[in-house]
């Protein structure tokens, strides 16, 4: 690793010497002379011009973005190119869009699934329609070494170093090399530097402050995929609880565990028992972590009927939400929370309820029966997977001796990470690393919320990277975060440093976030 930055730190200071062109004129960049021996190549410059908002679509649900884009060179590049071990070509690909009106910052925006595309450099993550880019940030995004048109292709792990760079290698070296060609394009350094991701993005950015403390100011990490074998395993399991619960058909495969009908009672419960322990009655369970509903309570008396649940349906809600254990009766995994998602059946990711279907991570699971020692046994002997995993990781203290800041946010009806996890690793990195960790991250928690956004009548966009840059550069530490959401109808709620929660007033407009006061014990003291 420290041969690959040097070189590719020669390479480009080389190119700044060279290049005295002026912003935006980055076409010349493709006849500028590299060093032969760099590992770093340009493969494409281009200039694009602004664009009107509503005009430029993002790569996360190709809507189009509300925030008019400003120009900017878009410079590509491919590091390390070599064929691999399976005969394929590989290279860490990245774009860094570099604005015409720079503020001097770079933000590198995390990736997705098992990565292998170049998202187009935007900034889009909890920027509440203010993409970075559109802010005057330069962006990198890269495939963290690996083509694929699959977000869940594993074949590249066929290959030692495409492996090791998913794995953690590729976020260094990009980020290298973006900071590199920024001194070179702008003559100039970047002053300040952050990452945004959630999910993969999430783990990544987790990653940042683990193992690369020196290369961020601010940080924040998204729903993060910490440790993806274990979290399978809690979702396989679960299925098969439920498909144990489900009817057959003639072959014996499992159809979906609850009808519609069965949700939607589900559902009802559920708001029924905790909507109210945040003083307003509104399809929102903001207290999060305190819904304590028992599925007992929905028990048909006789036989099934509209308004109840069979004994085997009851048995396998209690099981769903309930830690699985390994033999020796330790938790392989935490439990997910009860929240208004679990019975999402919708677009986009369907909540933790919803069996008989495909998945985005594949076909329809109909296994009847799973052997949780022997899954977790095969996790635990996967290399990659451990060199992956952020999970265990919470010496952070050269990050924090650095100033560094990082915001956590985890959408609570996520079906694929339990927001127990991200607050499970927020308390043990809490405890290893003392005050300076309370003084220096925050935690929130978004109710309603699915993986990384989505989620019915959740108030699910919000602007963190605001907030950052004014604790990094400012020290103005962040307390609530305003949230809102367009539908069912134009709100705003705030979001509180976790443990605390917003809390109704009793009073005023439930619709504006002012009517709202955070309560509970908050480690930011806000």
């Amino acid at each position: 690793m420290r041969v690959g930055r040097l070189m590719i730190a020669t390479a480009i200071l080389g190119w700044g010497a060279a290049a005295q062109a002026a912003t935006p004129d980055c076409t010349k960049t493709l006849k500028l002379a590299m060093d032969p021996f760099t590992n770093l190549k340009i493969t494409g410059a281009e200039h694009i011009a602004a664009a009107a908002a509503g005009t430029v679509l993002t790569s996360s649900n190709g809507q189009p973005l509300k925030s008019a884009m400003p120009a900017y060179c878009k410079i590509s590049g491919a590091i390390n190119e070599r064929k691999g071990a399976d005969g394929k070509a590989y290279a860490i690909g990245f774009e860094i869009a570099l604005p015409d009106d720079w503020n001097g910052r770079l933000l590198f925006q995390g990736g997705g699934g098992l990565n292998g595309v170049i998202n187009p450099p935007l900034g889009t993550q909890a920027t509440d329609d203010r993409p970075a880019l559109s802010r005057g940030f330069a962006v990198v995004s890269t495939d963290s070494g690996h083509k694929s048109n699959m977000g869940f292709d594993r074949s590249f792990m066929a290959d030692q170093q495409a492996a090791l760079d998913f794995a953690h290698a590729s976020l260094g070296t990009t980020t290298l090399a973006a900071k590199r060609i920024i001194a070179a394009y702008y003559r100039r350094p970047a002053h300040h530097s952050y990452m945004i991701g959630c999910s993969t993005g999430g783990r990544e950015a987790m990653l940042a402050s683990q193992r690369y403390p020196d290369l961020f100011d601010g940080i924040v990490s998204g729903a993060p995929a910490m440790r993806t074998g274990y979290s399978n395993i809690a979702t396989s399991y679960i299925t098969v609880m439920l498909n144990q619960a489900a009817i057959k058909d003639a072959s014996g495969k499992p159809g979906p565990a609850f009808s519609s009908s069965d949700k939607a009672l589900i559902a009802k419960a559920v708001l029924e028992d905790c909507d109210g322990l945040d003083g307003l009655r509104d399809g929102v369970i903001a207290k999060a972590g305190a819904c304590a509903f028992r599925p007992v309570r929905l028990a048909c008396k006789g036989a099934k009927g509209a308004e109840c649940l069979s004994t085997a349906q009851v048995k396998a809600l209690d099981a769903a939400f309930t830690a699985p254990k390994d033999a020796a009766g330790a938790v392989i995994y935490p439990s997910f929370p009860w929240d208004t998602g679990v019975t999402a059946s919708g677009n986009g990711i369907p909540g933790i309820l919803t069996t008989g279907v495909p998945t985005p991570l594949g076909p329809t699971n109909v296994a009847m029966t799973i052997d949780l020692d022997a899954r977790i046994q095969v996790v635990r002997a996967d290399a990659v997977q451990t060199l992956t995993d952020t999970n265990a990781w919470t010496n952070l203290s050269t990050f924090l001796d650095r100033g560094g800041k990082m915001i956590w946010y985890h959408g609570m009806s996520d079906p694929w990470f339990s927001a127990n996890d991200t607050q499970d690793y927020y308390a043990r990195a809490a405890a290893a690393n003392g005050p300076r960790f309370l003084s220096s991250s925050r935690l929130y928690m978004v109710p309603g919320a699915g993986h990384c956004g989505g989620g019915e009548n959740s108030f699910n966009q919000f602007d963190l990277l605001t907030s950052l840059v004014d604790w990094v550069e400012r020290n103005e530490a962040p307390k609530t975060i305003i949230a809102r959401r367009e539908s069912p109808t134009p709100a705003e709620r705030p979001l509180c440093p976790f443990p605390s929660y917003p809390h109704y007033r009793g009073a005023g407009d439930e619709k504006r976030a002012d009517s709202f006061e955070c309560r509970g014990v908050s480690s930011a003291g806000g």
